[in-house]
C-alpha cells in the first residue's frame, strides 16, 4: 500500500519552472530522490507516429504511376476502408482533420439557416453548444462561419461534455440547434443520453472523432464506431493520431449528398465546366493522394495499435493502483475506448501546492502529495514527455467572454458579494488542474514505462 514518507519534510520551499518542455529542468536536478533515475538516451514522446513499410510502397505507388495531386487510388481506397470501419455509407478524405470539421460545421449551418451571403458565414451571428475540454480545433470552426460558441462542462464519468449540463445549456438557449461534441482521448462521451437530450430540443450534432477513430460505444443495443453518431462526423489522421498519415483527416457521412458537397467544397468549389468557374467560396482541402499512401498502409494496424496503447493503460492503472490517482475513465459496460492517449488525475486531497500561470508554474513539495506540475517535470527529467490536460475552451483569452453553462446553469459571474449563492463546479477546470497525459507511445517499452511508474511513484514519497 501507498505510504507517506516520514523522511521528506512535511513542507518545502516551492519549485519553479517554465512550461515550455524545452525549458525545463529546473527543479528536479535539487531532489535527491530522483538521482537514481537515469534519463532515456532517446526521448520518449507521448505519442508519435508508428510506421510500419506498407506506408512506404502506397508512397512509391503514388510517385510512379504519377498520381501526386489530390487524386488517386490511394484515396479511393482509404474512403472504402475508413467508412467501412466506422459503418458510414461514404468517407471524404481531406487534408486536416479540422478542413473536415471546419466543412462539417458548415454544412451544419446552411441545413439549419440556410445558404449563407458570400462574405457571411453559414452561423453568422447563432450560438452553438459546444464541448469544453477539447483542443481548440473543434471549437474554431463555429468561429470560421460566424457563429458563437457556447461551452458545455465536462463530467467526470468520462471527460466529455455533460449531458445534464447540455440539457441546462437549451433551458438558458432553446434556439440552439447544433451541437458539437467530442469524444477526448479516444473515450465516446456519453452518446445515447447526448442524442437524446439533442433530439429533444431539435439540434443536429457535428461528432468530433478526431481522437477516437476504433473506439466503439453501445447504441440502442447495437455496438457502433464512434464517428458514425453525429448527423456529420470528423476524424484525423494526424502525425499524433492512432494511425496517421503525417496529416489528413476525414469527413464521414450516411448522406451522399453532403459527401459531394464536402469533395466540391473541398476542390475550391469548381462548377463543372471548360474553365475555373465557382458559385460557392470554396477551400484547398482535399487529401494528398501520397498522404493517402500512407494512411493506407496504416489502415490494417488499427487493432493492433489500439490492442497495444490498451496495454499501455492497463500497465499504468496496475502501476500506479497504490498511489492517490485515478486512470481517465470510461464506461467499462457501454464504451470500448481506443485509449489513444494514458491519463491521470490526482485526489484532490493528495494535490500539494500549485499555481501555474500561461509561461511558469510554482509547485510546493509535500510529503505523500504531488500535482501535474512535479510529476511533468519528473517526466521531463528522464528524458519522456508529458502533457497537461487540454485547457477548457471557456478558459482560453480568446473565448472568455463566450457562455459557460454548468449542471448549475451559468458558469460565468457566480460570484455575488450581496447574495449568498452556491459556488459554481467548473468540472473541466477541476480535472485541467488536477490532471496530466502520460507518455502513450506504442513503441515504448514495458521496461520503459515502469521506469516511469517509478517516477511518479517518487513523486509521491
Amino acid at each position: 500500500m501507498w505510504t507517506q514518507n516520514r523522511c521528506r519534510p512535511a513542507i518545502s520551499w516551492p519549485f519553479y519552472y517554465n512550461i515550455n518542455p524545452r525549458s525545463r529542468r529546473s527543479s528536479l536536478m535539487a531532489f535527491k530522490r530522483f538521482n537514481d533515475f537515469k534519463p532515456f538516451e532517446n526521448k520518449l514522446w507521448i505519442s508519435s507516429p508508428t510506421m510500419h513499410g506498407d506506408e512506404l510502397t502506397y508512397m512509391e505507388e503514388a510517385y510512379s504511376t504519377n498520381w501526386m495531386s489530390t487524386v488517386g487510388k490511394n484515396i479511393n481506397e482509404i474512403e472504402g476502408r475508413i467508412a467501412d470501419i466506422t459503418g458510414v455509407k461514404y468517407a471524404v478524405a481531406l487534408s486536416s482533420g479540422t478542413a473536415a470539421l471546419h466543412l462539417a460545421t458548415k454544412l451544419a449551418g446552411e441545413r439549419i439557416y440556410g445558404q449563407a451571403g458570400s462574405y457571411k458565414g453559414a452561423l453568422c451571428a447563432e450560438k452553438v453548444m459546444c464541448s469544453d475540454l477539447t483542443f481548440g480545433a473543434s471549437i474554431n470552426p463555429v468561429a470560421y462561419e460566424g457563429g458563437e460558441a457556447v461551452f458545455i462542462d465536462t463530467e467526470y464519468d468520462t471527460w466529455n461534455m455533460d449531458p445534464v449540463a447540455l440539457e441546462r445549456a437549451f433551458q438558458i438557449y432553446p434556439s440552439v440547434k447544433l451541437v458539437v461534441l467530442a469524444h477526448l482521448y479516444g473515450t465516446p462521451g456519453k452518446i445515447d443520453e447526448l442524442r437524446k437530450v439533442c433530439e429533444r430540443h431539435g439540434a443536429l450534432i457535428v461528432e468530433d472523432a478526431a481522437e477516437s477513430l476504433g473506439a466503439r460505444y453501445l447504441y440502442k443495443n447495437t455496438w457502433k464506431e464512434a464517428g458514425s453518431f453525429g448527423d456529420y462526423n470528423c476524424i484525423s489522421f494526424n502525425g499524433n493520431k492512432i494511425i496517421t498519415g503525417s496529416s489528413g483527416g476525414m469527413f464521414l457521412t450516411d448522406s451522399k449528398e453532403d459527401a459531394d458537397k464536402v469533395r466540391k467544397w473541398s476542390t475550391q468549389s469548381r462548377e463543372r465546366a471548360p474553365w475555373y468557374q465557382h458559385e460557392e467560396i470554396g477551400y484547398n482541402y482535399r487529401m494528398s493522394n501520397v498522404i493517402a499512401g500512407v494512411v493506407r498502409g496504416q489502415i490494417p494496424y488499427l487493432q493492433n495499435h489500439i490492442e497495444r496503447k490498451k496495454a499501455i493503460y492497463e500497465r499504468y492503472k496496475d502501476g500506479l493502483k497504490n498511489l492517490p490517482v485515478r486512470m481517465n475513465p470510461y464506461d467499462e459496460k457501454r464504451s470500448m475506448p481506443n485509449y489513444w492517449l494514458s491519463c491521470m488525475i490526482v485526489d484532490e486531497d493528495a494535490m500539494c501546492q500549485q499555481v501555474r500561470d500561461d509561461q511558469k508554474t510554482v509547485f510546493i513539495p509535500e510529503s505523500g502529495k504531488s500535482c501535474p506540475s512535479e510529476i511533468l517535470e519528473a517526466i521531463d527529467y528522464i528524458n519522456a514527455e508529458g502533457r497537461p490536460i487540454w485547457k477548457p475552451m471557456h478558459a482560453q483569452p480568446i473565448y472568455r467572454a463566450h457562455a459557460f453553462v454548468t449542471v448549475q446553469g451559468s458558469g460565468r459571474g457566480r460570484s455575488d458579494a450581496y447574495i449568498d449563492v452556491n459556488e459554481a463546479h467548473d468540472v473541466g477546470m477541476d480535472i485541467f488542474n488536477r490532471g496530466l497525459c502520460l507518455p502513450s507511445d506504442i513503441k515504448m517499452t514495458p521496461e520503459q514505462q515502469d521506469v516511469i511508474i517509478d517516477v511518479i511513484k517518487a513523486c509521491f514519497e
